[in-house]
């Protein structure tokens, strides 16, 4: 069977070649009806462009790179899916890069991908992305980036050099969450349920959406009238292990909470497992609930109540802004599944 050429592919269609390497290119003076029926000649043939003959007529190396430090696989795993769905759409391919937060390299190990790897773009998931001294590297680099789940915006995150802004306007999008608001929702339903002792487990400190849901915590409690307990907030790490610990803090308490609100949905599991192994029953005893709706929060038993965010989706959007070199903040809200591991509080009395 013959190759299938650009060539092949102009002729079926009907068009120029000009026309053709437009459409791979993404290209603007190409119709949206021309340009669909390019594509459907692309997946009729079975057409695949080379990425060298590609980036070497554009000078692009249609390379997206992603980076990411997330102990939540599913998390990393949706990040993933919704880069991917969009980079084969478009015809980019997706490099993706596991690295350490808190390495002393990670600056170098950064600059190194960039570089050396060609990138015609880079996404950056939580942490990286309220890094400033990462976001003033990227500036002086010129690179295009855009950033997922961020908190810090404008001055606030383009961080100087020798005292002078590195560069006064940078190609920057956004795609965050509404973290604070989808936490105050959840603790006003735990507050809605009869609940007035609500415990809440904190993400990993480096992750700046574990100050987001925290205050969504607190402006819930105020808001209903309630006084924080110091003993009720504990420091987790978004693992299970964290959250195993946590629990076990919580449920030893002379008086302990009748709810518990946890960052995630796998630290939440392991305070599923504190209250089985000390025998008390969840929801009627105990209201557990999470965060982010993981695959764990919907096997476990009692299922669990958490926030789904649309994970997969602010990936995808993250993509298509940073190839139409957007500079837009674009949120995408989280909504409250409602699950077994919650109940009206019932007293012991």
């Amino acid at each position: 069977m013959s190759k299938v050429t650009i060539n092949v592919v102009a002729k079926h269609a009907g068009v120029s070649k000009k026309t053709v390497s437009r459409v791979l290119n993404d290209e603007p003076n190409v119709s949206a009806a021309t340009k669909e029926k390019v594509k459907a000649v692309f997946k009729e043939l079975g057409y695949r462009p080379s990425p060298v003959a590609r980036g070497l007529a554009t000078n692009r190396s249609f390379l997206i790179g992603l980076v990411y430090d997330n102990p939540n696989k599913a998390y990393v795993s949706d990040i993933q899916n919704g880069a991917l769905s969009v980079c084969n759409d478009k015809g980019y391919h997706l490099l993706i890069n596991p690295i350490d937060h808190e390495s002393d390299d990670l600056l170098l190990s950064i600059e190194k991908l960039w570089t050396e790897s060609r990138l015609d773009g880079l996404v950056l998931t939580p942490p990286f992305s309220d890094m400033q001294p990462l976001i003033a590297m990227l500036d002086q680099l010129n690179a295009d980036y855009v950033r997922v789940g961020a908190t810090l915006f404008g001055e606030d995150i383009h961080a100087k050099i020798d005292e002078e802004p590195v560069r006064a306007s940078h190609l920057s999008p956004c795609v965050i969450s509404n973290d604070e608001q989808a936490a105050f929702e959840m603790t006003r339903y735990l507050i809605s349920l009869g609940h007035d002792k609500i415990g809440f487990v904190k993400g990993h400190p480096d992750h700046p959406v574990t100050e987001q849901r925290y205050e969504g915590y607190l402006k819930a409690l105020r808001a209903a009238g309630l006084i924080e307990n110091p003993d009720y907030i504990v420091q987790g790490m978004f693992d299970f292990r964290s959250g195993e610990d946590c629990g076990r803090q919580l449920l030893s308490l002379d008086d302990r909470p009748t709810a518990i609100f946890a960052s995630n949905d796998y630290m939440a599991a392991g305070i599923l497992k504190v209250a089985s192994q000390k025998g008390i029953a969840v929801p009627h005893e105990l209201a557990v609930t999470g965060f982010d709706n993981a695959p764990i929060a919907r096997h476990l038993w009692p299922s669990l109540t958490t926030v789904k965010q649309p994970i997969e989706e602010m990936a995808a959007a993250a993509i298509e802004q940073l190839l139409a070199r957007s500079s837009d903040r674009l949120q995408m809200d989280s909504v409250l599944v409602v699950r077994e591991s919650t109940a009206p509080f019932q007293s012991a009395s």
